[in-house]
């Protein structure tokens, strides 16, 4: 294990615990897509069902059980504890748009045709989209409250990182995983405008806004 995984693990993991104190201490998701949350406990679902059948290491079984508890923590405050809050209307993207795409590649493109490897691939693939739902969200009401955007660089900042993971691997190991590669490659450039804004705004004090469509 290398450092650049180590370190996106941790940015990862940083994205979810900001997300989940934002929503405990405001008491509040107003601003956080629910259907992204969704889509993220079901990439995690998906992909550590080798739980049940292989260890790895101590550090990867736990990183899997944490992340999976927090998804589904995110996702029972958003729709059970502060449902109040969640705004719905602005949450509109359509999932289907994304399952259904995702479902075919990863049974047309895959390491194995094996249950857990389409699974696992299914999951590779959703994650690459699966914070359109939010970015689509943002795009609606024009702007994202600052700690919301931290989220977002973070969970940005971890598919980056493990970009140059995959690089170190590829020139150390010989190793290179096309399906994850080019899927966190694309997950990667979704955030790129995304993390302008955050570089030329946020980071100076502004809050981030977009304009608002016509």
């Amino acid at each position: 294990m290398n450092v650049f995984r180590i370190l996106g693990d941790v940015s990862h993991l940083l994205a979810i615990i900001i997300l989940l104190l934002k929503i405990q201490k405001s008491k509040s998701c107003a601003g956080i897509s629910g259907k992204s949350q969704i889509l993220f406990a079901l990439v995690f679902t998906t992909r550590y069902l080798d739980l049940f059948t292989t260890f790895i290491s101590v550090y990867n079984t736990v990183m899997k059980v944490i992340f999976l508890i927090c998804a589904y923590i995110t996702v029972y405050m958003i729709y059970v504890k502060f449902r109040k809050t969640f705004d719905s209307e602005n949450d509109s993207f359509r999932l289907e748009f994304l399952l259904v795409p995702v479902t075919g590649l990863s049974f047309l493109e895959n390491h194995s045709f094996t249950p857990l490897e389409i699974l696992w691939t299914f999951s590779i693939y959703l994650e690459s989209v699966a914070i359109l739902p939010q970015l689509f969200m943002i795009s609606k009401t024009g702007e994202a409250e600052t700690i919301t955007t931290h989220y977002l660089f973070f969970l940005g900042l971890y598919r980056a990182l493990y970009i140059a993971n995959w690089v170190w691997r590829y020139y150390t190991e010989n190793f290179y995983d096309q399906i994850a590669v080019v899927s966190g490659v694309v997950q990667t450039i979704f955030y790129c405008d995304f993390f302008y804004l955050y570089v030329t705004k946020v980071l100076k004090g502004k809050k981030l806004s977009l304009p608002m469509p016509v």
